[in-house]
């Protein structure tokens, strides 16, 4: 992907993404996204992932792989645990 975008990321909402935890790989699903509007021409917005219960990926960058967004690396941050898995987040501050 050559830039990361809000309007990109809305496209796969619902979709997986491969992440690449060490010698496994998870797959995670774009859940929703959470948009702030700061200024006009600033872009801030969340991505809240959700994964399976069997893999906890701790706060790092990782490689992810999307079919809609192709091959990426995201900072996640663990944000939650629910009865079916891990709930992540990777935050986004961009200049339009």
């Amino acid at each position: 992907m050559n830039s990361y975008s809000l309007a990109a990321f809305k496209e796969a909402v619902g979709t997986p993404f491969k992440v690449q935890a060490g010698e496994r790989e998870a797959t995670l699903q774009l859940d929703e996204i959470e948009e702030r509007v700061i200024r006009p021409d600033f872009e801030q917005f969340s991505l809240l992932l959700s994964g399976p219960l069997g893999t906890f990926l701790p706060q790092q960058t990782y490689r992810i792989r999307n079919d809609r967004l192709g091959e990426m690396e995201l900072f996640m941050v663990p944000v939650g645990q629910t009865a079916e898995g891990y709930r992540y987040e990777a935050a986004f501050s961009l200049v339009r």
